[in-house]
């Protein structure tokens, strides 16, 4: 059990995913003294997590590589990375009809495990360590932290960083009356979750987003012919990319808005302006998403609701898009007619003779005209259960009990300052227990993108790294270590 750094600082990071990776990384080369970094995750594979892990060849980076940058300074390192280790010549799949590659997933995901092993293996003293284990209870022994591992043991912590994964989705209450059910996949990222649908079925998939896209490519990759409906409130598909994509500028240059209304009509006059110029409107998204945390901040409370109620879903259908590879796969199964997408809501289902009956309330028609399905399968695909992350993950549950960490008010994972640290019930910081990832996005609003994860990631390793002198330690390491 790793236990004994011979009086280093200790950092404990829980969970392993790219946020957690990076941040350790980011750690290792900035910490101003010997320091102990050790990430707890289950997986094998640090950098890798959720989004990062899937082996299904249909799963690619929804951006080019050559975008999936974790440094400005050097912005193509991933695309380069890629190159000099023969993944195209493995895949040659990947490289798109413009010359953008789109790799398969759980490539970024060893690029940052090699990134992470280079870092703990840089300087004398720094060491980053990986355990394979999941914490299951963390406990306040003032000035640190005590982390129960599920295998047993514990680990003391001079700081800890949240960096777990995504929750799980949540199924509409429709369909979670209904499991567990066989025939009702409530979580598509579970491996093998898709195995047991048989070419011919016919499938319900509840969300239209990212995570459908990723489910049509896989079964059809297995040779799934069958009829697919997808469903969502507002029908919304995720879009492509430009092939020739055009810088454009404007946001950082002018006043934020200080409505989401006033910021639509914005984006939407840049739109067609950019449209007479030849312009995608690609272009236009992508300046407001690298202006994002910015437009953000100038929202008060009311205004960031009023945009998650109304505007989120044309959000993430337009910023988070699907790669081309992918792209087609939905198109072509939308042309041939073995899929079709609903806006509609979900208003009943129920077992009956080996399938599943369903009804439909489409949202743009008559309510005593319902679409009625009988379907051998329904997947969900609605996205993470952000909203009830403290009462669903119970490591974060023990640190919520003990008043340290709050859900944010808006639902969207754990409230933090513009430090990135935890805000208790009392409403104060804690200046030993930070949040690296999408988990603090109330704070930042955008930070679901590589560039900005990474970016909030490193400013947390920064943080520590400031508050990293020896003395501050050598005072309260025996306390620490008696209370454990």
């Amino acid at each position: 059990m790793v236990n004994d750094f011979d009086g280093r600082p200790r950092i404990v990071v829980i969970g392993g995913g790219f946020s957690g990776a990076f941040c350790a990384a980011e750690l290792a080369e900035k910490s101003p003294v010997p320091v102990a970094i050790i990430v707890v995750e289950p997986r094998p594979v640090l950098g890798a997590g959720v989004a990062y892990s899937s082996t299904d060849p249909s799963h690619r980076i929804n951006v080019p590589a050559a975008r999936m940058t974790i440094s400005p300074d050097n912005p193509a390192d991933f695309d380069g990375w890629i190159r000099r280790n023969g993944v195209l010549e493995e895949d040659p799949e990947a490289v798109w009809q413009d010359g953008h590659a789109y790799p398969r997933r759980e490539i970024f995901g060893r690029y940052i495990s090699a990134l992470v092993a280079e870092r703990g293996a840089a300087r004398a003293g720094v060491t980053i360590t990986h355990v394979q284990d999941s914490a299951i209870w963390i406990t306040r022994r003032c000035p640190g932290y005590s982390i129960a591992l599920a295998r047993g043991g514990a680990l003391a912590a001079d700081f800890l960083v949240i960096a777990t994964s995504h929750p799980a989705p949540a199924p509409p209450p429709i369909i979670a009356s209904l499991c567990p059910h066989p025939s009702i996949i409530a979580n598509p990222w579970v491996p093998n979750a898709l195995a047991a649908i048989a070419p011919a079925q016919d499938i319900l998939i509840v969300g239209t987003g990212l995570t459908m896209a990723d489910v049509v490519a896989s079964l059809t990759r297995q040779r799934h012919k069958g009829h697919i409906t997808a469903v969502s409130r507002r029908g919304q598909l995720s879009r492509g990319h430009a092939f020739t994509p055009t810088p454009f500028a404007w946001f950082a240059d002018h006043p934020a808005p200080p409505t989401a209304r006033e910021l639509t009509r914005k984006i939407r006059e840049l739109v067609a302006a950019a449209a007479t110029q030849g312009v995608p409107w690609q272009a236009v998204m992508d300046d407001v998403r690298a202006n994002g945390q910015t437009l953000w901040r100038n929202f008060d409370a009311a205004e960031r609701r009023r945009f998650l109620r109304h505007l989120r879903a044309f959000w993430d259908t337009h910023r988070y898009r699907v790669a081309p590879q992918t792209e087609r796969v939905v198109q072509n199964r939308l042309a041939d007619g073995s899929l079709t997408v609903l806006a509609a809501s979900l208003r009943a289902a129920a077992p009956r003779d080996g399938k599943i009956n369903v009804m439909l309330r489409p949202r743009w028609s008559n309510p005593a005209q319902p679409v009625q399905l009988a379907v051998d399968a329904i997947i969900v695909t609605t996205g993470p259960a952000h909203g009830k992350i403290t009462s669903q993950m119970p490591v974060l549950a023990s640190l919520a009990t003990q008043g340290v960490l709050r859900a944010d008010p808006l639902g969207l994972g754990i409230a933090v300052d513009p430090l990135g640290r935890t805000i208790g019930t009392d409403g104060e910081s804690h200046s030993r227990l930070y949040v690296a990832g999408p988990l603090a996005r109330e704070q930042y609003g955008e930070l679901m993108g590589m560039p900005q994860v990474a970016g909030q990631a490193s400013a947390v390793a920064g943080e520590i790294a400031k508050l990293l002198e020896p003395d501050d330690f050598r005072s309260n390491r025996a306390a620490i270590r008696s209370k454990i």
